[in-house]
C-alpha cells in the first residue's frame, strides 16, 4: 500500500494536519508525534502558537527511501 492510498487525496482534504492527526495516520502516540516534532524528525510549521504538519511533507517523508543508521 502506498502513502497516496493511505492518505486520501481529496480536493476538500486539508492541506495541513494537526500533530495528533499525523500521529494517528502514522500509527504512533500523540506524545511520540510531539517528540518527533521537537527533535525535527517530523516536518512541521508553526502558525502562531499552533503546530501543523503539511500533508505534502508527510507524504514526501513516507515516500523517501529508508536510511540505515
Amino acid at each position: 500500500m502506498s502513502v497516496s492510498e493511505s492518505i486520501p487525496a481529496q480536493p476538500d482534504a486539508a492541506l495541513v494536519l494537526t500533530v495528533e492527526e499525523a500521529g494517528r495516520l502514522l500509527g504512533i502516540s500523540r506524545g511520540l508525534a510531539y517528540e518527533m516534532v521537537a527533535r525535527r524528525r517530523l516536518p512541521h510549521l508553526r502558525l502562531g502558537r499552533r503546530i501543523v504538519i503539511p500533508r505534502a511533507a508527510l507524504e514526501a517523508l513516507l515516500n523517501q527511501p529508508q536510511q540505515r543508521n
